[in-house]
C-alpha cells in the first residue's frame, strides 16, 4: 500500500513535512491528488543562481525618496517620480539609469521588520536572527552561502565584503569568514612577497612547524583559526584568481560605464569576483542615516548608486551571468513617512515598519512590485515581508535549504532561518 511518505517523496516534498501530515491523521488517498501541486508551489522559487551580490545601504535609505514615492502624501518631499522600463512602475527622478533597468528588477515594497536601531537592524538583516537571541552569535548570510555552496578548492575566499563593516561566520568557523577589502581601488594589499618564492616557502614551512608544535601542546580553537587564516592568505598569494581584485585589468570603457568612486569600483569588483567563482560578495555604501538634510543627501547618494548598479546589471546580462547571479539591494530599514524639522534642514528618522528592497537576476522575474504601502508610505497594506521571509527566499534562490539545522561546536542544532518564514514569490 502506498503511504503518504511515498507520495510526498515522488512529489518533491521533504520527509519531515510528510511525517507531520501523517501524524495529523492525513491519509495518502486524500493527498494523492494535490501533493504534486504543493511540490510545484515550493519549486517555483528554484533558480539557477550560483552566486549572490548584496548591495548594502548602510544607515537605511528613505523608501519615499527612492523606490516608493508618494507624490500626493503629506511627507512627499522634493522628488518627482519618473516612469521606468517596467510598465506602471515609477521610481525617483534621481535614479534615471536604474529606471532603464527596472524590467530586470523585482521591487519589494512590503519590507516590514522589527528593529529600529542601527546595530540591531544590521545584525538581523545580515543573519536573520535578533542580536542576543538564544545567547549565541549567528553567522551572516555570506558565511552561510560560503558554507553551504562555496567551493572548497577556490584559492580565494567564497565570501568577500567590499568596504565598511563585515558580519562574520560565528559557529561556521574561520574558513567562512569574509575577506574584507576596504578600498577596491587598491584591491587586496600585500599580496606579493618581497622575498623570492623559494625563501618565502621556507619561512612558511618553518612557521607551520612551530605552530604545529604549539597546537599539539595547546589544542585550543584560536590556534586552528590562526592556521586556517594564514593558509588562506598564502594560497591566495600564489593563485591566479587573486587577479580578480585588480581593477586595472578592466578596459577604460568598462570602468567608465560603472563610474568613479569606491561604490562604483566595488560593484565592478563584485562582477569580477563572481566571474572568478566567488559565491557571495557584499558591497557597502554608508551615509544613508539622513536625520538632517535628507533631500540633498539622498539626491547625492542616489547619484552614487544609480550608474554603478545599472552598469552591474547590464554587464552581468551581457556576459550571460545575470540569470546565475542574484543581486540584492537592501539597507537597515526605511525612513519616516513624515519629515522632521529638528535640524537646520529637514530630515527623516528610522522607520522599520515599511520600506523597500529589491532583487534582480538569479531567476527573479523583473518588472514586478511585491508588497504595497498605504498612501503615506507608513504601513504595508499588501504582502508584508519579514526578515525571515527575505532570508528564506534568498537562501532558496541560492539552492540552500533554509530549514536545515546546523550543529554548533557544542552540538546545538540551529536552523539556517528560524521558523515562520513564507517564501516571497519572486519567480
Amino acid at each position: 500500500m502506498t503511504s503518504i511518505i511515498d507520495i510526498a517523496a515522488a512529489s518533491g516534498l521533504n520527509r519531515r513535512d510528510a511525517m507531520r501530515l501523517s501524524a495529523a491523521g492525513v491519509g495518502a488517498c486524500s493527498f494523492s491528488g494535490w501533493l504534486p501541486v504543493l511540490a510545484r508551489a515550493e519549486a517555483k522559487l528554484k533558480s539557477n543562481a550560483k552566486a549572490c551580490i548584496v548591495l548594502y545601504m548602510d544607515g537605511g535609505p528613505s523608501h519615499k525618496d527612492t523606490f516608493d514615492l508618494k507624490p500626493e502624501s503629506q511627507g512627499a518631499g522634493e522628488f518627482k517620480p519618473i516612469g521606468t522600463s517596467a510598465t506602471g512602475v515609477a521610481i525617483s527622478e534621481h535614479l534615471p539609469n536604474l529606471a532603464k533597468q527596472m524590467h530586470r528588477i523585482a521591487l519589494l515594497r512590503g519590507m516590514s521588520t522589527p528593529e529600529g536601531a542601527h546595530p540591531r537592524a544590521k545584525y538581523m538583516l545580515h543573519t536573520g536572527y535578533r542580536e542576543g537571541q538564544g545567547g549565541i552569535q549567528y553567522p551572516s548570510l555570506g558565511s552561510i552561502v560560503s558554507s553551504e555552496i562555496g567551493k572548497p578548492d577556490l584559492a580565494i575566499p567564497n565570501f568577500v565584503c567590499v568596504g565598511n563593516r563585515a558580519y562574520g561566520a560565528a559557529y561556521l568557523g574561520p574558513r567562512h569568514q569574509p575577506l574584507v577589502v576596504n578600498d577596491p581601488s587598491k584591491g587586496v594589499e600585500n599580496l606579493k612577497t618581497a622575498l623570492g618564492m623559494g625563501q618565502f616557502d621556507k619561512r612558511v614551512g618553518l612557521l607551520e612547524q612551530m605552530e604545529a608544535g604549539f597546537r599539539k601542546e595547546y589544542p585550543v580553537g584560536a590556534g586552528v583559526d590562526h592556521q586556517v587564516n594564514y593558509q588562506r592568505a598564502v594560497t591566495m598569494m600564489k593563485s591566479r584568481e587573486a587577479a580578480a581584485f585588480d581593477l586595472s585589468k578592466e578596459s577604460e570603457a568598462i570602468v567608465a560605464k560603472y563610474g568613479s568612486g569606491k561604490f562604483a569600483q566595488g560593484c565592478l569588483m563584485a562582477r569580477r569576483l563572481v566571474e572568478t567563482g566567488v559565491k557571495f560578495v557584499e558591497v557597502n555604501l554608508g551615509g544613508w542615516d539622513t536625520h538632517e538634510n535628507n533631500f540633498e543627501r539622498v539626491k547625492n547618494l542616489s547619484a552614487t548608486i544609480d550608474k554603478p548598479i545599472a552598469a552591474l546589471l547590464d554587464d552581468l546580462s551581457s556576459r550571460g551571468m545575470l540569470d546565475s547571479t542574484l543581486v540584492v539591494w537592501m539597507g537597515d530599514f526605511g525612513r519616516t513617512p513624515k519629515i522632521n524639522q529638528r535640524g537646520e534642514k529637514p530630515g527623516r528618522d528610522h522607520y522599520p515598519r515599511a520600506w523597500t528592497s529589491f532583487m534582480a537576476g538569479g531567476g527573479v522575474k523583473g518588472g514586478q512590485v511585491i508588497g504595497r504601502t498605504d498612501k503615506e508610505g507608513g504601513t504595508v497594506e499588501d504582502r508584508p515581508i519579514s526578515v525571515l521571509d527575505f532570508m528564506a527566499t534568498v537562501c532558496t534562490l541560492m539552492g540552500i535549504d533554509h530549514t536545515k539545522q546546523i550543529q554548533t561546536s557544542i552540538g546545538r542544532p540551529i536552523r539556517i532561518v528560524d521558523k515562520g518564514a513564507k517564501l516571497i514569490e519572486v519567480c
